[in-house]
């Protein structure tokens, strides 16, 4: 084990430990073919996604916008996650230099929020084209498209900054071991020896602001499509309409459940074990299921997907 560097009478850790997800080699063996492939599989589909939406023109629309924003994303956010918890569980333990921590926190935090801000401007997306139909063209014209695009990339830096910042200028003065299968806010905090209070609070009226703010957007945007399809005066279309919300909900949901239980609180988390299991859920889990719920599944998406086989076959 690499030991601290001491920078006066304050000794600061140069790497840190991940203990990953599990320490029996057994699991781990197991645990490394099913992630290796949730990655390859999470890779695959939103490469597809991206592809579809680029090459057919009936997916130029606003509502595939922001989906190929958020399969471009979920790329992003599982590159960052993946290579450290694949890497614990390929040699027991994963060795993290101190600055290759920071970046990793920096892109982490960075791809939730943007995540957390695309996410509400689906949601805003699918209530004007449901309940202002005729003022569709008008509210999500290209450029309001693109604004709320960039704002969600540009926000999600911006945050970052913030907090990895506050983070990184914390003493680590040891032990470097974190129980973890990446760099996260938490875990960090647990391990500085200084005063994180100021950090602490920064962490949580940022998440406070990101994550129940569009969440909120999110929950009134679906109840005020509820209550469109409800007045719908056919059945069908009121099927199809819950449909649509519904397994939206259950992503969107998901998502929230566990980024709020482990972020928009004042205090540190204790319980790492269940931290972890929520983290493979909005890391690993939604990634791999967002393509499905929100494009494999549509039949516009669906008949642009066999297009293109037929212009590979042709």
């Amino acid at each position: 084990m690499e030991r601290p560097l001491k920078l006066g009478n304050v000794s600061r850790v140069q790497e840190f430990i991940l203990l990953g997800l599990s320490t029996r080699p057994y699991i781990r063996d197991i645990l490394f073919s099913v992630f290796l492939s949730l990655y390859l599989l999470t890779l695959l589909e939103n490469t597809l996604i991206i592809y579809l939406i680029y090459n057919h023109t009936e997916l130029h629309k606003p509502m595939y916008f922001f989906l190929g924003n958020l399969s471009c994303l979920e790329m992003c956010y599982v590159s960052v996650i993946m290579p450290s918890l694949l890497m614990g569980l390929w040699t027991g333990l994963c060795h993290v230099p101190f600055t290759a921590c920071m970046t990793q926190l920096f892109f982490f935090i960075s791809l939730i929020c943007t995540e957390c801000t695309l996410l509400a401007s689906m949601a805003y997306d699918r209530y004007v084209a449901i309940c202002h139909p005729l003022h569709y063209p008008l509210f999500m014209r290209p450029q309001v498209c693109l604004g709320l695009a960039m704002s969600s990339w540009l926000g999600g830096l911006l945050v970052s900054v913030v907090k990895t910042s506050c983070i990184a200028s914390l003493s680590y003065c040891g032990p470097n071991v974190l129980n973890h299968f990446f760099c996260d806010v938490s875990p960090l905090l647990n391990l500085s020896c200084t005063h994180v209070a100021l950090t602490e609070l920064v962490d949580f009226i940022s998440a406070i602001i990101i994550l129940w703010g569009s969440l909120l957007v999110a929950i009134a945007s679906y109840v005020a499509i509820s209550r469109a399809v409800l007045h719908m005066p056919s059945a069908t279309a009121r099927r199809k309409g819950f449909s649509t919300c519904a397994s939206h909900l259950v992503v969107v949901g998901i998502f929230y459940s566990a980024t709020i239980f482990i972020y928009a609180r004042p205090s540190r988390i204790e319980g790492m074990d269940l931290n972890k299991v929520l983290s493979v859920i909005y890391t690993v889990v939604t990634p791999m299921c967002n393509p499905i719920i929100y494009c494999l599944r549509n039949k516009e998406v669906q008949a642009a997907f066999h297009k293109s086989l037929h212009w590979s076959r042709g």
